[in-house]
């Protein structure tokens, strides 16, 4: 199974061993009569349930789903199997079971301890908090999990998001270390309890029975992280609510943490409170320093500040286009934690029939300029047919081209559904068995076709891992995903004949085609800002933040059907770019050399061209009275200035200048120094 720990640019690769494999999956070996060991046929394992999904969901609430202890072979003849969600855009189905929801405000509970000292907090866990003798058991068990002489300063109560589930516990800042405790929680009185151990309408209060799928399998386990080992911390979102941060260690674990409303900025606070390297960090996860802009403008105070974004970065080939894409999802809030929000990579290829790729054909690649809705014209006409037509009676929706998003739990789980722990995922989206061979992910030629031409429900675009994972194409562990209506049994993933076969061949074309030298017109003609409408890429309103609070629903079934959609149907990453996104300096060759041009530039004017200019003068170029702050190379030759001075173009005639005693910023000429104005 897939390992969770991200190694370099947040590139999850290691397969371990999956000591649950034959408690999840129970078998029945397929011998053929009469053969010898020599001759059986591999073990195929199926997960299986004889009982209904509303039967399936009660048992799985309960902590006892009962299908571990059967493996009873299921049959979909004459049945019909629940559509994936990509695939029923209008309806809402199979979410009770599956709804997750933030913690609920309480006045049984606590938000958190945050205004309580060093002393207080310690003595709450040192001692009882209250007469019973659980609350002590509790305090002391949870005290067996720090580090030896632990001071706790400050305490919340918190939600793990992990996948589908999200496990109840607690967030303990001490003095070097910060923990995170699953299966505690802190009431309003500040007693530390076991969740079990509290009356169940108490525990109700808390967090919703929706949300408690994965808590049995979660408790009680204490993480613990140094404070020097924090690498970055982020705000993010959850179910669309502004309610979590995300928490970035350096040895490649990072944490999805969800709180109560109004909880999530005073814990943001205390991280930066405890790890001061969090403001100035340089070596970040988002590929940029906190606090800088990734759409940083050209104006002169950008350049005064001298720190690169990291399209910035893009643009001058510092880094690759893999590395750009994993940036901006981390900076849009895509997260690896969350299903719902996972990283989204783009369909690059439009060819998956070739024996051999032809780079230098246009028609080799997709059109990023448009969404996948608007691939092909056809699908194009009907998508903008359905907007103009759209009618509301209730007058609750507004009108939208997709009723699907490009990337949901399901998306996902249908990807990597033959790799653990993503079958697990699978099958509980399905209702405990795999879907309709003929439905499932088996070719990717098929999936590129159904997302860019044949399925009006499907606009799914790519995760990360068809970019450097090749095990999630293989079967290794022989699940039987069923056969198709022509009789093909599903194994691997069916490759494009430029793929020889090789699921690491076509790993390394993809990965070609993000490298820092390989391909980027798909990033670079992929930039034209319209509006949603005049692009065809509108979707449901409830895909985008700020459509929607669920604190203020008061209608239990509306709110479990909201927290449905947004869960099963897809999430809107945060919006990075507000104004045209820049090209990238692509590689050509001039002179029989390969250097960095911007493509519409005039290579003339490239200093580099006249290296003759770069050759030491014998009178000085400019007598600076302080260190150098800037240097520029015009046809006329070199201009420098000093620090707290820049050149403004294009001219470069004049200097702006700023530092002064009287807070005084000034104009000048530069080959007098005459101040031409100042404010």
């Amino acid at each position: 199974m897939l390992e969770m720990t991200e190694g370099p640019c947040r590139m999850r690769k290691k397969m371990v061993r999956n000591d649950m494999f034959y408690i999840h999956y129970p078998y029945i070996p397929e011998i053929e009569p009469n053969t010898n060991s020599a001759q059986q046929k591999p073990l195929r394992y199926r997960r299986a349930i004889s009982y209904d999904s509303k039967e399936y969901y009660m048992r799985l609430l309960s902590g006892n789903p009962g299908m571990y202890q059967h493996s009873v072979e299921h049959s979909t003849e004459g049945e019909t199997t629940p559509h994936e969600p990509e695939h029923g855009e209008d309806t809402i189905a199979r979410v009770k079971g599956l709804v997750k929801a933030p913690l609920k405000r309480s006045r049984s509970t606590a938000d958190g301890a945050d205004e309580d000292g060093q002393d207080q907090l310690q003595e709450q866990l040192l001692e009882s908090g209250g007469p019973e003798e659980e609350q002590r058991t509790d305090n002391t068990s949870l005290l067996r999990l720090l580090e030896e002489g632990e001071k706790i300063q400050h305490m919340y109560r918190c939600a793990r998001v992990q996948g589908l589930d999200t496990s109840e516990g607690l967030l303990l800042f001490g003095k070097e270390h910060f923990y995170v405790i699953d299966g505690y929680t802190m009431t309003v009185s500040r007693e530390i309890r076991d969740i079990d151990t509290l009356p169940t309408n108490l525990h109700e209060a808390i967090i919703p029975q929706g949300a408690r799928q994965g808590q049995s399998q979660l408790k009680r386990t204490c993480s613990i992280f140094a404070y020097e080992d924090i690498k970055e911390v982020h705000k993010r979102r959850y179910l669309l609510q502004p309610i979590a941060v995300e928490v970035f260690s350096a040895d490649g674990r990072n944490y999805l943490l969800a709180f109560q409303k109004g909880v999530r900025n005073k814990v943001y606070q205390r991280f930066l409170a405890v790890v001061p390297s969090l403001a100035d960090s340089s070596e970040s996860v988002s590929g940029q320093r906190p606090n800088t802009s990734v759409e940083q403008g050209s104006g002169l105070l950008s350049t005064l500040v001298g720190e690169k974004s990291v399209t910035q970065r893009w643009e001058r080939g510092e880094i690759s286009n893999f590395q750009y894409l994993m940036h901006l999802n981390t900076l849009a809030g895509r997260s690896y934690n969350d299903l719902m929000q996972y990283p989204v990579f783009p369909w690059i290829l439009a060819d998956y029939d070739s024996e051999e790729l032809d780079l230098s054909n246009p028609k080799t690649f997709r059109n990023l300029a448009k969404p996948m809705g608007a691939q092909t014209d056809d699908r194009l006409a009907q998508y903008k047919k359905r907007y103009k037509d759209w009618e509301d009676p209730n007058g609750e929706t507004p009108a939208y081209h997709y009723g699907t998003h490009y990337s949901s739990a399901m998306i996902v789980a249908s990807y990597l559904v033959r790799m653990e722990p993503f079958t697990q995922i699978f099958l509980r989206l399905q209702g405990g068995h795999f879907d309709l061979a003929d439905r499932m992910f088996h070719s990717v030629r098929e999936a590129w076709f159904s997302a860019s031409k044949h399925n009006m429900a499907d606009v799914k675009e790519l995760i990360p891992e068809f970019f450097y994972l090749p095990e999630f194409l293989l079967n290794s562990n022989n699940f039987d995903l069923g056969a198709k209506q022509n009789g093909i049994k599903l194994a691997d993933v069916i490759l494009p004949p430029w793929a020889k076969g090789d699921p690491r061949e076509f790993i390394r074309v993809h990965r070609e085609l993000t490298s820092t030298n390989g391909s980027t017109s798909f990033l670079a003609t992929s930039n034209r800002v319209h509006q949603a409408v005049e692009a065809v890429n509108v979707f449901h309103h409830l895909f985008y933040e700020g459509q929607v609070d669920i604190y203020n629903i008061n209608d239990p079934l509306k709110e479990t059907a909201t927290i449905g959609f947004i869960n099963n149907f897809g999430q809107i990453p945060k919006q990075l770019f507000k104004k045209p996104h820049p090209p990238k300096r692509v590689r050509s060759k001039a002179n029989g050399d390969i250097m960095s041009v911007p493509p519409s530039s005039n290579t003339d004017k490239i200093f580099f061209h006249h290296l003759d200019n770069l050759r030491p003068s014998l009178a000085p170029v400019k007598e600076l009275k302080e260190p150098v702050g800037q240097i520029v190379c015009t046809d006329k030759g070199i201009l420098a200035v000093e620090q707290n001075k820049v050149l403004v173009p294009p001219t470069w005639s004049k200097t702006f200048a700023w530092g002064y005693a009287d807070l005084s910023c000034r104009l000048a000429n530069y080959d007098s120094d005459k101040a031409l104005g100042g404010v």
